[in-house]
């Protein structure tokens, strides 16, 4: 699989890369926080090779992609800007509210930290069973070392909760991990050690152990996100950027020991608290619907809100006694899948339900669930019955978990705590979930999809790869140089939306005179205010974008005459717009200037016909249609591309 072109498909389906305010993934799928869900193409992308599903849940848009998630997710950051650093856009007005809002916030916060979270968990685990067996002494310095491997996050968690809520919401991320590191700086820590009466300027501090809590640098961090914001309003910029983290660090910091961090702990605690008694009043009934439902708030992306209890209970409590019964759900859906692949007579689903049951072992539920049960029904069911009856036995048995991590074979270390106890419950609970519902998804058997006949039909993956799919029978002609000046490969133009031609196919070149006239008669269909760019489209119906320079928006127009507006029919060779060369490099911008088939996929290629030196109106794309000649192709692809 190509991760490249995968991740091309998904930013073209989300409605572009200007239609992304924000994207996180965790172990199987992307997150997208989209300005307008309206713009995706869902059906689309659901038909994509490379992936499950797609599901709109708690005020996400979520790719469902499974294991491969992270390189499909480094791919978008190499042929977009999405992943950029440095880009705040302002926030959807989407109107979520209310608990799609909060679910929204939860998961953009946490799903960065789940791969390295659940490694750490592992870690953490197999060193508790090391202890236990006395494999490792904890006074071992082999121990010490490793144990500061799998606790250095835990320990350290409000550093990078600050990281992942400053980019949510848009705030200085240096700002608010300084935040964070003031509330686990010794001085601050041994307050509350020594048990110090603490004020500040008169004003009584409450002192609270920060190390491994939540909700207190989230609640400080998205204050001081909208504080910096303000600053940023009403201060010189001359000052602004020294002057408004002075300010945020000299109000957030006393502003969160005094009031956010005591009540985002004793609200976490309460929470805790309450689903603590819920256990404890009845275990087994409680086990059952969280080992029923599980599956379900996943699906509809409302687990996020359990994520921060978990973690709060083994920060405060060093155990979790919740999240263990959650287990049993994963378990179930595995079994499930089991069972259809055992029942199945279509060799495609057989597979695909023996690769999904193989992934669910190891806690990547998403191919079982939205490839297999889900859509096949009563194994979904299946799974749900096995889960309740898994989760009963695991919260009758007091099964707790001692870190933090995805639930799978791999993970199960964290449930062995001292002395094991609770631990064969587990098992006996996970096994129990398994075999009832890989048993009952084969019992009650689901309505299996007829085998297709396909030995006449193109290969999948041919039709997948063909860039002509889903051309519309244009005729094939040639575009004419707009500018004069020195062509540059596509590749080499400091702009991954144009280098990674994210944006189509086409050319680009180093101008020597600051004009731009039409490649070819045609219609201009958008001249941008800022004037440093324009479209156009040919009486044939390619269509054409001339970006001139990198980041050139930012001069608002400076430095730019446009001759034309949208609407305007124009004829090859005309002007259509000036600029100024040296002006805009003295301002520290490149010109270089991409010629871009914005529709590269209505035709079969798109072909380079210049190096070196062009000049206005020499010939410089040839744009392949259907109808292209046979003798045409040949002559270009070996005049342009072999020479």
């Amino acid at each position: 699989m190509s991760y490249e072109k995968l991740a091309k498909e998904i930013v073209q389906g989300v409605g572009g890369e200007k239609n992304v305010v924000s994207l996180v993934h965790c172990a199987t799928r992307l997150r997208f926080t989209l300005k307008d869900n309206n713009k995706a193409d869902k059906a689309t992308l659901e038909k994509t090779a490379g992936i499950i599903t797609v599901k709109e849940s708690g005020g996400q848009f979520q790719v469902v992609i499974g294991n491969t998630v992270p390189e499909v997710y480094n791919a978008i950051g190499k042929v977009s800007g999405i992943l950029n650093e440095s880009k705040t856009e302002d926030q959807p007005k989407s109107g979520k509210k209310g608990i799609g809002n909060l679910i929204d916030v939860i998961s953009s916060i946490f799903a960065p930290l789940l791969g390295v979270m659940a490694g750490a968990g592992i870690l953490k685990g197999l060193l508790l069973i090391a202890s236990n067996f006395e494999w490792l002494q904890k006074t071992d310095t082999t121990y010490i070392i490793l144990y500061a491997a799998a606790d250095a996050l835990f320990y350290f968690l409000p550093a990078l909760l600050a990281v992942t809520t400053a980019r949510k919401f848009g705030g200085s991320i240096f700002t608010a991990l300084t935040i964070a590191g003031a509330l686990l700086y010794p001085t601050i820590v041994q307050l509350k050690t020594d048990g110090t009466e603490t004020d500040f300027f008169g004003i009584p501090v409450v002192m609270m152990s920060y190390s491994s809590t939540v909700i207190p640098i989230i609640l400080s961090v998205i204050v001081m996100s909208h504080l910096e914001k303000f600053c940023n309003r009403i201060i010189h910029e001359s000052v602004k950027n020294f002057v408004t983290p002075l300010i945020s660090l000299v109000v957030m910091v006393p502003l969160t020991l005094i009031v956010f961090g005591p009540f985002g702990v004793y609200v976490g605690n309460g929470i805790a608290d309450a689903l603590l008694a819920a256990f404890a009043f009845s275990p087994l009934l409680a086990g059952a619907i969280l080992g029923a439902s599980w599956q379900l708030l996943v699906i509809f992306g409302v687990h996020w809100g359990l994520v921060p209890v978990f973690i709060n209970n083994i920060a405060v409590y060093g155990k979790d006694g919740i999240k263990p019964a959650a287990t049993a759900s994963v378990f179930a859906q595995t079994g499930a899948a089991f069972g259809v692949m055992l029942r199945t007579k279509n060799k495609k689903l057989k597979t695909l339900a023996g690769s999904a049951t193989l992934s669910a072992l190891f806690g990547i539920t998403e191919p079982a669930v939205y490839g297999v049960t889900l859509p096949l029904k009563r194994p979904f069911i299946a799974g749900l019955i096995g889960g309740a009856v898994g989760g009963a036995i695991i919260g009758q048995a007091g099964t707790q978990a001692f870190a933090s991590g995805a639930p799978g074979l791999l993970t199960l270390p964290i449930f062995y705590g001292p002395g094991g106890q609770g631990f064969p419950g587990l098992i006996i609970g996970i096994s129990a979930s398994f075999l009832i519902s890989a048993v009952l998804a084969y019992v009650l058997g689901f309505k299996d999809p007829v085998e297709e006949d396909n030995s006449s039909a193109a290969p999948v993956n041919e039709v997948k790869l063909d860039r002509g799919a889903g051309r519309t029978g244009r005729t094939g002609e040639k575009a004419l140089s707009p500018l004069s000046g020195t062509v540059v490969s596509l590749s080499d133009v400091p702009d991954p939306a144009f280098s990674s031609e994210a944006m189509g196919k086409g050319i680009a070149i180093e101008p020597s005179a600051g004009r731009v006239v039409a490649p070819f008669d045609g219609t201009i269909t958008v001249a941008f205010k800022k004037k440093h760019a324009l479209a156009i489209v040919s009486d044939q119906g390619a269509e054409i974008l001339v970006h001139v320079g990198i980041d050139t928006v930012k001069l608002n127009g400076e430095h730019f005459t446009s001759h034309v507006k949208e609407g305007d029919r124009v004829s090859a060779g005309q002007l259509l717009l000036e600029f100024d060369v040296e002006q805009i490099r003295a301002a520290g911008y490149a010109t270089v200037t991409p010629v871009i088939v914005t529709n590269t996929m209505d035709y079969i290629d798109v072909i380079e016909l210049q190096q070196g030196q062009v000049r206005e109106q020499d010939e410089l794309l040839q744009i392949i249609g259907e109808s292209s000649e046979p003798a045409v192709l040949a002559k270009t692809v070996s005049g342009a591309r072999l020479a």
